[in-house]
């Protein structure tokens, strides 16, 4: 996939916490002007942040319906002494 003139798969970009709506909309397989759509009427959550306007990783997973993979828990770190 190619999001804003640079190369990177769905796995960098869901490695983010948000996307942008351009992002998110060519994941969806729809336009920009349709993901902006849904998004103001709420059938995309997204949050405004200052003058951005970024959409939540986990509003894609509930969209969806994908039920995000448990993290592993990390270990308690070695001590060094």
């Amino acid at each position: 996939m190619v999001f804003a003139g640079a190369r990177r798969t769905w796995e960098v970009v869901m490695d983010r916490w948000t996307v942008t709506v351009e992002e998110a909309a060519q994941m969806l397989g729809i336009s920009r002007s349709s993901a902006y759509e849904c998004v103001r009427r709420g059938e995309l959550r997204a949050l405004r942040l200052g003058r951005r306007l970024v959409v939540p990783r986990v509003a894609l997973e509930e969209l969806l319906g994908v039920t995000p993979a448990t993290a592993p828990v990390p270990s308690e770190p070695e001590s060094l002494c």
